[in-house]
């Protein structure tokens, strides 16, 4: 502990100074010292979500927000690790925590002043966070922590078991283990964790429901549909919808640009199309832009396969579970970092296809459309992740039943 503090202080310049570099402003660097000002949680319940990023605040934002709804008198704070993560906080959870803001550096001081200001009962720490000053603050202050949708990496799990002693003690702080896998369960008990408390809980990923369709779209044929595409994607999606044209003639293709400042841009590749915001439909014309917002969670009705976008540049992917949840196939390229864990799902149970080159993307895409068979079952495979997977969400709400 002193040691960690002295190391800190040491080295503290270097680490101010390569967050700078990193894009971490002043403030940012200041709340991870535990220096903020925080609403007053006098005498309040106060439930700590941490999601390091961008994945993890997806995959806790549901939960949060019906945290909000079930438990209206407690006050929520949402902590992230890095710009990434903060920022999706912000935009979806801005309404719904009382609270958004750094996860402490993992040293005695920062972590005091943290918890100091935040005062929290429960931490709830999405997937895998072990930060031993962290635990061992909560420890003393007699917080609860857990963590929720649990996971190992493979990689991961080997260093880890190396140091099986320095990591055993670790896990038992933790008031609760809850893992997304029998597989995870399993790495975590194997590393120490106290088999009384650590326990499957599924993937909260997977707790959605497809929005209700209360949109039209007419249309003939089948739907090749490109969703949320980022720039330079545009040109390999619409070339490889003009190969796959050549043998399926009945093909239609819809391309939604994840935003619309890049419409012009969408236009100059397609060149012939219709817009969704005129009022057109797919029965006489074989392109259309969805120049709309807020409908691309409901055209995946209308699809029969969707390629996800921001995959075929560093964007790191968007979720395919939109697609996959009205029983749609996917096919993304191989940026899917955002989402690597439910790609990791899917593919294992082949329902949906991550291809790493434009020849093996027209590939998987003309047996999508070319053999019935390998289709269906690819539609059957992903029916099958949503049953083994749904469940996580009220799992964790029980569990916050019975704590608070």
């Amino acid at each position: 502990m002193i040691g960690c503090e002295v190391l800190f202080k040491i080295f503290y310049p270097l680490i101010s100074f390569a967050l700078k570099r990193g894009g971490y402003s002043d403030d940012a660097i200041k709340r991870k010292l535990g220096k903020f000002d925080t609403p007053n949680f006098e005498g309040e319940k106060v439930i700590m979500f941490h999601g390091v990023s961008v994945g993890e605040i997806n995959a806790i934002e549901k939960l949060i927000k019906t945290v909000r709804a079930e438990f209206s008198e407690v006050k929520i704070v949402v902590t992230t690790g890095t710009n990434t993560g903060q920022e999706i906080a912000n935009k979806k959870l801005g309404e719904t925590a009382d609270l958004i803001t750094y996860f402490p550096f993992d040293t005695p001081s920062c972590v005091k002043r943290f918890l100091d200001n935040v005062k929290p009962d429960v931490v709830l720490m999405a997937e895998t966070e072990i930060w031993p000053n962290f635990l061992e603050g909560c420890k003393q202050n007699g917080v609860k922590v857990f963590i929720i949708n649990g996971r190992i990496s493979d990689r991961t799990f080997n260093s880890y078991k190396k140091l099986k002693f320095f990591f055993k003690p670790l896990l038992n702080m933790y008031s609760g283990i809850f893992t997304q896998s029998a597989e995870d369960k399993e790495k975590f008990l194997s590393l120490g964790a106290n088999p009384e408390t650590t326990e499957r809980m599924n993937n909260l990923k997977f707790d959605i429901t497809a929005p209700k369709v209360d949109i039209e779209l007419k249309k003939e044929g089948r739907v090749f549909l490109a969703a949320s595409t980022h720039s330079g994607e545009d040109k390999i999606v619409f070339d490889t919808y003009k190969k796959l044209k050549l043998k399926h003639p009945d093909l239609k293709f819809i391309i939604a640009p994840r935003h619309l400042t890049r419409l012009d841009e969408v236009k100059n590749v397609v060149r012939d199309y219709v817009l969704r915001s005129e009022g057109e439909d797919l029965v006489n014309h074989d392109v259309m832009i969805l120049d709309t917002m807020g409908e691309l969670g409901k055209i995946f009705a209308f699809a029969d396969v969707s390629f996800i976008g921001g995959s075929f540049n560093k964007t790191g992917g968007h979720n395919p579970l939109e697609s996959i949840i009205f029983g749609k196939p996917v096919i993304s390229g191989p940026s899917i970092h955002n989402f690597k864990d439910i790609y990791s799902i899917i593919q294992n149970a082949q329902a949906g296809f991550v291809v790493k080159t434009e020849e093996e993307f027209f590939q998987i895409a003309d047996k999508m459309f070319s053999d019935k068979t390998f289709y269906e079952k690819t539609v059957k495979a992903g029916e099958q992740v949503f049953k083994d997977q749904q469940g996580a969400l009220e799992f964790v709400i029980n569990k916050l039943r019975k704590i608070l």
